[in-house]
């Protein structure tokens, strides 16, 4: 199970620092969307908020792979899995598929720190 969650942290720690790092490459010239997503995408990359997101997709991505802060990592990566889903289900469904399995991968390293996570799902903290 070691060596499936190292594989995992690996290969979803070099999805987002090469998703992360292309935002910067790919600002002045986004590719061509259709429909609500591609408007979504218009603003997304002229207000220059994309710039913000792939900073923390980076920034996780490098974490997981020098296997620090990896329950922080994880947990910022939830709230960028939640945009991801949220977008490819309300505007791209063909994107889906993806988005499964990168997640399938943070499941994967989320599951040895379950008991960091713990906290996070107390109805109260006294």
């Amino acid at each position: 199970m070691k060596l499936a969650v190292l594989i995992c942290r690996i290969l979803l720690g070099l999805l987002f620092v090469f998703a992360g790092a292309s935002g910067f490459i790919i600002i002045n010239h986004p590719p061509p969307m259709p429909g609500a997503a591609g408007q979504f995408q218009q603003i997304f990359f002229a207000s220059r908020w994309v710039l913000m997101v792939d900073t923390v997709e980076l920034v996780c991505g490098l974490l997981l792979l020098v296997n620090r802060y990896v329950p922080l990592a994880l947990v910022t990566l939830a709230a960028v899995f939640a945009n991801i889903f949220a977008f490819h289900i309300t505007m791209m469904p063909s994107g889906l598929p993806p988005g499964i399995i990168a997640f399938a991968l943070w499941v994967v390293c989320a599951w040895p720190f379950k008991d960091a996570f713990a906290a996070l799902f107390r109805q109260r903290y006294s």
